[in-house]
């Protein structure tokens, strides 16, 4: 007995100290650099024709045969990460949260000048959503041979890999990847309703059919894996893609599935693969504004809980130094992704003057706010070893992302690389990328908060598009609000 005491008693220490510590470690930066900054990274993922305009000048075309094989066009959309495959379900995921984005923080990003920017990066995604879903029942889900393109370290302007192409229809269904990009295109549909209505109508009208077709032909596509499996299964996107098409367009027929089939969990994260948490959050918001919706608000204040260090029903691993820790491997996408969350819940909270109740302990707006800023500071260089995990930005940030692109020099797109020595040649050098990847927020430090600048550690150093999406909420709020 004595002994179980000990273990509480230290571990209600830990959890004390690491409190302290987010307390105290908070920083004041330029956000407003890291918000342009973080939004040049989404544009260092293109692939496709790039436009005149293109900020990277590092970065060319790449894969304008995209979707030849199947006499398509598929040329267009994101790289993912620090390799050259197009990967359908987290690119869904990221435009659709840029869209979020746009809309939450309208006046925040075009106050900091960046309001274009994000509907340009919006944009890029979802022309190639249109193109990939010409076909009725049918979607194009990703291209490129992820097995192939692993074994050459190559930037996408000279890369000679396979162009795999692959995609879901009746008989190979995948309701995760249709629904996702049924939310990306019905979000994005309310972005552009007052700047181009044409191309809004376009899209969502295109996402009705693909919630449709992820709703009448149900099942999981295993195609991504074991890069990005579905580990949730299909419920959340499903509510989640419900949800986005009912605030776009009221019809009571989306208003029905919510309540009357959608399915809801209490969770612990927000991500590519789990969405409950967003849409728990975005339907308590339009409940508490419009009501006739079924009150979420329970689950939404459970993934508060769930996170906080300082409540009873806390589940989230918090590292020494005070940061989110779920799991290695792009662990800041559960950084940025709680830091968007609780910014958005803290403003609803806050406009309808409610609170997060976590059993008899009441939580405030604030303390969300406050939460989620001492996550990006901590990104941003207030952690244990004062360094940033932005490219580019801040004191001795990462000099070599695991990333192709960034650090094979620019070479002329006739040269023949051999995919053997690419390795020898760029991959093991341990020397900073030649091409700076400005803005990439990188997988993170450990759960201990330990981190090397060592590209062949993918797990630290690989950023995706997905973290950086769910960041530029955060960096515009905290750009011109300070909070």
């Amino acid at each position: 007995m004595r002994s179980s005491n000990a273990v509480l008693v230290v571990a209600c220490l830990v959890l004390i100290s690491n409190y302290a510590f987010l307390t105290a470690a908070g920083g004041d930066y330029n956000y407003k650099d890291a918000l342009t900054k973080s939004i040049l990274f989404l544009e260092a993922q293109r692939s496709g024709k790039l436009p005149p305009n293109s900020r990277i000048p590092w970065r060319d075309d790449s894969a304008l045969d995209d979707g030849k094989l199947a006499n398509v066009d598929l040329v267009g959309g994101y790289y993912d990460a620090g390799d050259n495959v197009k990967y359908g379900l987290p690119m869904a995921f990221t435009v659709t949260t840029l869209a979020w984005t746009a809309l939450a923080y309208e006046s925040e990003l075009s106050a900091a000048g960046e309001l274009e920017n994000v509907y340009a990066a919006i944009s890029w995604g979802t022309d190639y959503f249109l193109k990939a879903s010409a076909k009725k029942n049918s979607l194009w889900v990703q291209v490129g041979d992820p097995v192939a393109d692993h074994q050459c370290w190559v930037r996408p302007e000279n890369m000679k890999t396979p162009r795999t192409l692959y995609k879901i229809d009746e008989h190979t269904p995948g309701t995760e990847i249709a629904a996702e990009t049924a939310a990306a295109m019905a979000a994005s549909s309310i972005v552009f309703r007052n700047h181009n209505r044409t191309y809004s109508r376009q899209l969502i009208n295109k996402a009705k059919l693909l919630y449709e077709f992820a709703r009448n032909h149900k099942g999981t596509y295993d195609g991504e894996c074991p890069f990005y499996c579905s580990y949730s299964g299909y419920n959340d996107e499903l509510l989640w893609a419900a949800s986005w098409l009912y605030i776009a367009t009221k019809r009571i027929k989306y208003q029905k599935h919510i309540t009357q089939e959608g399915i809801s969990a209490s969770v612990a994260e927000f991500s590519w693969d789990l969405k409950y948490a967003g849409a728990e959050i975005l339907l308590s918001g339009v409940h508490l504004t419009e009501g006739g919706l079924n009150n979420f608000k329970r689950q939404a204040d459970n993934f508060v809980c769930a996170v906080l260090p300082d409540t009873p029903f806390h589940q989230v691993y918090i590292s020494p130094g005070g940061l989110i820790h779920l799991r290695d491997g792009a662990n800041t996408q559960y950084v940025t992704g709680t830091a968007f969350l609780f910014g958005i819940y803290g403003d609803i909270l806050m406009k309808n003057h409610q609170t997060v109740s976590c059993g008899n302990q009441v939580i405030q707006p604030s303390r969300l706010k406050e939460f989620a800023k001492q996550q990006m500071d901590y990104l941003l260089g207030s952690n244990p070893r004062g360094r940033s995990y932005m490219v580019g930005f801040g004191a001795n940030s990462p000099t070599q992302p695991h990333h192709r692109a960034s650090s094979v020099p620019v070479i002329s797109p006739d040269t023949i690389v051999s995919c053997s020595m690419s390795f020898v040649n760029w991959y093991n050098k341990n020397q900073p990328n030649p091409n700076v990847l400005t803005g990439a927020i990188v997988g993170g430090p450990d759960r201990y908060d330990n981190f090397d600048d060592q590209r062949w550690d993918s797990s630290k150093l690989e950023p995706t598009t997905y973290i950086n999406a769910l960041a530029i909420g955060p960096l515009a709020k905290l750009a011109i609000h300070g909070s």
